[in-house]
């Protein structure tokens, strides 16, 4: 686990910082207040946080930070999309993705969209969160494992992307609808005590639901277990992008660790709440993986399973050489799953045009760099 920035309150948390209200001199109940100043005001400095005395508000200031990342770059589509480029203290950068949804629009995390929603007249948004700067699971269409791995999150810098875009977007939970997607650039279960730890505080402090979140793993089998077992969980989806081992391991080298079979295993194990799925991403490929006969590979993988597949025509980026599929395609291949009764939508690519679209995140991070 990265360890937490010992200078700043984000990460923090009510217990860390009530002992460290306590630890000044303070009553405990300071640290409840430091605790919603942090998280749910979203306020960016000690100095700020007036419902603390003045004296303890200078001793903060004096060694701690808040934590905030700064925004160091923001790029909006023309379908409301907006993609942030995120520095931390040490001048790492991460991206992160919201996207505003209208009353039919597509949830963020896979749900099916109309397409004559008006994505501006919106009424509830998704927040792509990045947990670790680069990736190092190597999926080969994706363009942040062009990067490779530069170092995990902390909780900390994981929460401070929700807490940054909110305070840009001047929106806040519960008077906002909000989904969290551990969908950005890295593998959260390659990070796991800090990205769970961060779910944790996203519950309790900014106060947005468990029930609103799904982090995206591309199959580390004993996190799914690790997961299955947490009080506090988001909801799971598996990048499955296969639907037979020799596939699976060209476009997936992490398949030769946890293959088929076991990440099968261990999905058919997680215990899916009421009124819940589990869900499974597909990522087309032209000429790749989009042919009739791996649809029904697919439908035999979920049988029996209360799950749904996600399908995501590829979004194309510069040093990735696959291809998107035809809509007839991708309409062809969910066709052949939902006749072997299996749910399955299309997501409809939000961002494309500013590279925050599903696997495109890398853009501006390699630019920063440049």
């Amino acid at each position: 686990m990265t360890a937490p920035d010992s200078t700043t309150l984000l990460g923090l948390t009510l217990q860390e910082l009530t002992e460290l209200a306590e630890g000044s001199g303070q009553p405990a109940y300071r640290g409840r207040q430091l605790f919603e100043a942090v998280y749910f005001r979203r306020i960016a400095a000690p100095s700020e946080i007036t419902t603390l005395p003045l004296e303890f508000r200078d001793r903060l200031a004096d060694g701690k930070s808040v934590g905030m990342p700064e925004i160091s770059g923001r790029f909006e589509s023309s379908d409301g999309t907006v993609r942030y480029l995120m520095k931390f203290a040490d001048g790492q950068t991460v991206e992160t993705v919201w996207m505003p949804q209208g009353d039919n629009g597509e949830a963020g995390d896979g749900s099916e969209a109309d397409p004559a929603d008006e994505v501006r007249s919106w009424d509830r948004a998704t927040i792509c969160v990045s947990s670790q700067a680069g990736c190092a699971v190597d999926c080969q269409f994706c363009l942040t494992a062009l990067l490779g791995l530069k170092r995990n999150l902390t909780a900390g810098e994981i929460v401070g992307q929700v807490c940054a875009v909110l305070n840009d977007q001047q929106v806040s939970p519960p008077q906002t609808r909000l989904n969290i997607v551990f969908m950005g650039m890295g593998e959260p279960f390659l990070n796991y005590d800090n990205f769970i730890k961060a779910a944790r505080l996203l519950v309790e402090g900014v106060r947005i639901p468990e029930s609103r979140m799904t982090v995206s793993t591309a199959g580390i089998v004993p996190r799914i277990y690790d997961l299955a077992a947490e009080k506090v969980r988001p909801k799971l989806a598996i990048s499955l992008n296969a639907s037979n081992d020799e596939q699976r391991t060209q476009l997936m080298p992490i398949n030769r660790k946890w293959n088929l079979e076991q990440l099968m295993a261990a999905a058919r194990d997680f215990p899916v709440r009421n009124r819940e799925k589990l869900t499974f991403e597909y990522v087309m490929l032209s000429g790749v993986n989009d042919n009739p006969q791996n649809a029904r590979e697919l439908v035999e993988l979920v049988r029996g399973m209360r799950a749904k597949i996600n399908l995501i025509a590829f979004n194309p980026g510069p040093g990735v050489e696959f291809q998107t599929p035809a809509e007839e395609r991708v309409a062809e291949f969910r066709k052949i799953l939902f006749a072997g009764g299996v749910p399955a939508y299309v997501r409809r690519p939000r961002g494309r045009d500013i590279y925050a679209a599903c696997g495109q995140l890398k853009r501006t991070l390699e630019l920063s760099a440049a």
